[in-house]
């Protein structure tokens, strides 16, 4: 969308304050369920900042594929596993936990001292280039639809069939009853 400054903020800040309540939903709730549901709505925030970034095709597909077929079979993966509880819980700390904490306390560090060295009055939202991009917007979709058709058509096919093997595995080992 090309809008003036202060109305791309007033729409930007409540789609990343849905994200991340919804990346936070995703992370800290401890009923599966309801960590695979809050996935919904950070994917459809995602899908609004493509809107945002004037990225239409992108912001569908990402609607199509993520919320409606991901997402889906997330929440029924979840459902078909056995949520049984383990009485013998581990140790609270293993080596993998401390490496990621180690991890993650690295990269949290680093952002923390790149993020206000960088010169954020620089980046423009809306530029020329930008407007005379908008143009070919149309052309674009086409020109992604020929190219999964002529260039990418063995790439694509092969990854549907990998995605339908893994999608027949997945079936197969939920189904697949114990045996004793």
């Amino acid at each position: 969308m090309d809008l003036p400054g202060p109305i791309h903020y007033i729409i930007f800040v409540p789609i990343g304050l849905g994200l991340i309540l919804g990346g936070l939903g995703v992370v800290l709730l401890t009923n599966l369920i309801y960590s695979a549901l809050s996935l919904g709505p950070v994917l459809v925030c995602i899908s609004l900042l493509y809107l945002l970034l004037n990225a239409d095709f992108v912001a569908a597909a990402q609607i199509l594929i993520y919320v409606g077929a991901v997402n889906v079979l997330i929440v029924f993966a979840v459902m078909l596993m056995n949520n049984q509880k383990d009485p013998n819980y581990g140790p609270l700390w293993t080596v993998g936990d401390g490496i990621t904490l180690v991890a993650c306390t690295s990269l949290f560090c680093s952002l923390i001292t790149i993020i206000p060295n960088t010169s954020w009055s620089n980046i423009s939202l809306t530029t020329k280039s930008n407007q005379i991009l908008e143009q070919d917007l149309t052309n674009n979709v086409q020109r992604i639809g020929a190219h999964l058709s002529t260039d990418f058509f063995l790439p694509f096919e092969l990854l549907s069939i990998i995605l339908l093997v893994a999608l027949v595995g997945a079936i197969t080992i939920a189904r697949r009853e114990e045996i004793v």
